[in-house]
């Protein structure tokens, strides 16, 4: 069971009202004496996301107060598992299944504690009763996805390199009943020789993390994550403040990671691929250098601009791998460049897609379950600014400008088989604490893709 979750009500299970900021006032009037009373010592003032404890008052059973929008978000009372007292609590059973089901998914990812290195952890969070009216299974696998892909995230890279991340991804398969294989050493330079040249330096050694499940009959969807578990940008050397938060540049494998634990916990009727170079990007003498001209599996060699764009150059290799058997659907997820940052910011991960149908649906799945994303375009005109007189193409282009939009058209290069092809580039992490969204590792567009594939895929 998840932490911040209870599977019965019992005598000590405190109700939570939850009422809408302009139904307050005529709730109020109802109320008896000590309730509108204690409200106006308070100041309590009813706006969204308020909340307050109030008083047990003769015949009644102690209470909370929570205010929320006309349709509450995700986000409605996702704090409340932090602010409450230690204890259990329930909603009104009376809820429409949806808004139970959000607000219940919202108080789980509200409930999320990192205390790994902790001395004194925090306190458990408040627990809350899961609605009858919500599927329990769907509730805690996207609860515990989420979890999944924060924990890795949040790890340190000295407790969470490509060996870890590795075992990590396997344990979970093994769950599913998935098949991995671990690529690495002779065979991972000889067939993956992208992914070698930047994992050769570091102590823990590169690997590509590969598991199947489902059906072979059923259609073939397949992720490829970027996991790079440490970036120091190799000897274009990071500054200090870009390389504080280098733990996250495996973002995007766990991301998928977490995509992949809802899609098997859902039973989705596909053959699920997931593919995840493994690597940390190091100094070392044996370091790949800007200049030098690297091989890929696809056959493509690339022209070193700079060695700190080396996510997408793992990603060509296992994008390659990905796109030969022609996938139905091919999604790559990556905390990949600093210019989508600079244009959507911190919260908005960037989508690149080949097919507008799809762009379509996973546009309006983020909006559906709140995970928010924008769309991009794959502007082909840009592709010349990835040109050498020396490689087939450079993996960092000249001029600066339009990054996100080149570095996907880069990874367009090892695409040509899948049927559509999704780009998303994350951000992977939150900078301050907001209710249900913690400061540090976010699973940021995992929602909005299981949706979208959800949608597309599973038996009306």
């Amino acid at each position: 069971m998840i932490p911040a979750f209870s599977q019965r009500r019992t005598s000590s299970t405190t109700p939570i009202t939850l009422v809408t900021n302009k139904a307050y006032t005529a709730w109020v009037r109802k109320q008896g004496a000590a309730i509108r009373g204690g409200l106006r010592a308070a100041g309590f003032v009813a706006k969204p996301g308020a909340h307050i404890v109030l008083p047990s008052v003769k015949g009644q059973k102690r209470a909370v107060l929570a205010v929320i929008d006309e349709a509450p978000d995700l986000w409605a009372i996702a704090d409340l598992p932090n602010k409450l007292p230690t204890g259990t609590y329930a909603l009104d059973e009376a809820l429409e299944p949806s808004v139970a089901t959000v607000l219940a998914v919202g108080w789980g990812l509200g409930g999320y504690r990192f205390d790994r290195y902790l001395s004194d952890p925090r306190p458990d969070p408040a627990k809350l009763v899961i609605p009858k009216s919500v599927d329990r299974v769907a509730l805690g696998a996207q609860v515990e996805a989420t979890f999944l892909a924060r924990d890795l995230i949040n790890t340190p890279a000295a407790d969470m390199g490509p060996p870890e991340l590795a075992a990590a991804a396997k344990k979970m398969a093994d769950r599913f009943g998935a098949k991995t294989r671990v690529v690495r050493g002779k065979v991972l330079e000889d067939q993956f020789p992208a992914v070698h040249a930047v994992g050769r330096a570091a102590d823990k050694a590169p690997r590509l993390i590969d598991f199947t499940w489902g059906k072979a009959q059923h259609p073939k969807v397949t992720l490829v994550g970027k996991g790079v578990c440490f970036d120091t940008g190799g000897l274009n050397l990071k500054p200090a403040q870009g390389m504080r938060w280098m733990k996250k540049d495996m973002g995007g494998a766990a991301v998928s990671l977490g995509l992949a634990h809802l899609i098997m916990s859902a039973r989705l009727p596909v053959r699920l691929r997931v593919i995840i170079p493994a690597v940390e990007n190091n100094v070392a003498g044996n370091a790949f250098r800007p200049g030098d001209v690297l091989a890929t599996r696809k056959g493509v060699s690339i022209e070193i601009g700079n060695t700190d764009a080396e996510g997408r150059l793992v990603l060509a290799d296992g994008l390659a791998l990905a796109d030969e058997e022609s996938p139905d659907l091919l999604i790559d997820c990556a905390t990949l460049t600093g210019a989508a940052r600079v244009a959507l910011g911190a919260d908005l991960p960037a989508m690149f897609c080949d097919d507008d149908g799809f762009a379509e649906a996973l546009a309006s799945a983020s909006e559906a379950v709140n995970d928010p994303l924008w769309r991009l375009p794959l502007w082909q005109p840009y592709r010349r600014l990835l040109n050498t007189p020396i490689a087939d193409i450079n993996n960092a282009g000249t001029g600066g400008l339009a990054g996100a939009i080149t570095a996907a058209l880069f990874l367009a290069t090892f695409v040509e088989n899948a049927k559509t092809w999704a780009h998303l580039d994350l951000y992977g992490w939150n900078d301050t604490d907001r209710p249900g969204r913690p400061q540090g590792g976010e699973a940021m567009a995992m929602r909005a893709l299981f949706e979208a594939i959800r949608q597309r895929f599973a038996v009306s």
